[in-house]
C-alpha cells in the first residue's frame, strides 16, 4: 500500500523558520502540519509572535500550529533526572557513579535539544510515519548550509526550501519583518532569540539579558545556585552580575570597563565573593 504524502513545516519562531512557513503559504505549498516546540524556555516576545503568527496564518490555511512538548520539562532533567556515569568517566571521578540533574548544558553536551527537542519531535514524526509518507520542510537559510551536513537535515524526506530560494538568514528577517513581524525587537538584541537561559550565548548578549529582562535573570541566578556544573567556563551567574554591575559603576564614572586595570579589579571583587562562599560552608 502506497502511503499519501503529508507536509510538515518544522517552526521554531525565529526568523528562518517564520520565513519558511509564511512563504510556503503564500505560494500555496502544501502544508499540512506546523511543528513547534514547547519547551517552556522561550521569551515571553517570542510566546506573542507565535500566536501573531497563528493569527496571520488563518488567511492562508485552517490548520493551527501544532505544540509539542518533552516528556519532563526543563527544571526536572536539570536538576531531578538521575544522571548515570560510565565507569572509570572523568564524570564518575568528579561526581560519582550517579548524580541527580544534567546541569547546564555545554558544548559539547548539549543535553536540552535533545531532550527537549529532538527526541519529542521525533517521537510525534514517528507515529506520522507508521500511515503517511512525512515530507518535513526545515527552515534553513541558503547561508547555512554547514548545518545540512548533520544527519538529521541530510534524510531524504527533508526538504530546505529556503536554500532553494537562495533566502539568506538577513533575507529571512526582512522578509518577516515587511509582513510585520518584530518580535518585539528581541532580533535588535541577539543573535538568536530560542532558549533565553543559554550558557552558550555570547558575554555582549547574556548583559543585555542581565539590564533588560531582571525577572529572567533572577530565575537564571536562582537554577545557577541550585546546579553542580558551573554557568559558564569562566563566570557562574553571580559572577557574571558582579561584572556587569561593576562596568556600570566604571562606566557611571567616566571609566571605560576594559584592560588591565579593570580586570584586576574585578579579580579582587570576585576573590571577595570566593571568600564569602567558603566561609559560608563553615557557618
Amino acid at each position: 500500500m502506497v502511503k499519501k504524502n503529508l507536509f510538515v513545516c518544522s517552526f521554531s519562531g525565529g526568523k528562518d523558520s517564520t520565513a519558511l512557513l509564511i512563504r510556503m503559504l503564500e505560494s500555496g505549498m502544501p502544508v499540512d502540519i506546523i511543528l513547534f516546540n514547547e519547551t517552556g524556555l522561550d521569551f515571553p516576545e517570542m510566546e506573542a509572535h507565535i500566536e501573531k503568527v497563528e493569527q496571520y496564518i488563518k488567511r492562508y490555511t485552517d490548520i493551527g500550529i501544532t505544540r509539542i512538548k518533552p516528556e519532563k520539562p526543563f527544571e526536572y532533567y536539570f536538576l531531578e533526572h538521575e544522571i548515570h556515569h560510565r565507569k572509570n568517566s572523568a564524570y564518575n571521578e568528579k561526581f560519582g557513579a550517579t548524580h541527580k540533574g544534567y546541569g547546564w548544558a555545554g558544548p559539547k553536551m548539549r543535553w536540552c535539544t535533545n531532550r527537549l527537542k529532538t527526541q519529542p519531535r521525533e517521537k510525534f514524526l514517528r507515529e506520522l510515519r507508521k500511515k503517511y509518507n512525512v515530507i518535513e520542510y526545515v527552515g534553513l537559510a541558503a547561508d547555512e548550509q554547514y548545518r545540512l551536513k548533520r544527519k538529521n537535515n541530510q534524510r531524504e524526506s527533508c526538504r530546505h526550501p529556503l536554500v532553494k530560494w537562495g533566502m539568506t538568514e538577513t533575507d529571512c528577517l526582512k522578509y518577516c519583518y515587511d509582513r510585520g513581524f518584530d518580535w518585539g525587537g528581541l532580533y535588535e538584541k541577539f543573535s538568536r532569540v530560542s532558549c533565553w537561559c543559554c550558557p552558550l550565548q555570547p558575554l555582549s548578549e547574556l548583559r543585555i539579558l542581565y539590564h533588560e529582562f531582571p525577572d529572567l535573570w533572577e530565575q537564571l541566578k536562582q537554577w545557577d545556585n541550585q546546579t553542580f556544573r558551573k554557568f559558564r567556563a569562566d563566570y557562574s551567574v553571580v559572577e557574571l552580575e558582579i561584572r556587569f554591575k561593576l562596568e556600570d559603576e566604571w562606566k557611571a564614572a567616566g571609566r571605560i570597563p576594559k584592560g588591565k586595570d579593570f580586570f584586576n579589579a574585578l579579580k579582587e571583587q570576585l576573590g571577595v565573593y570566593d571568600e564569602k562562599i567558603n566561609i559560608g560552608q563553615f557557618v
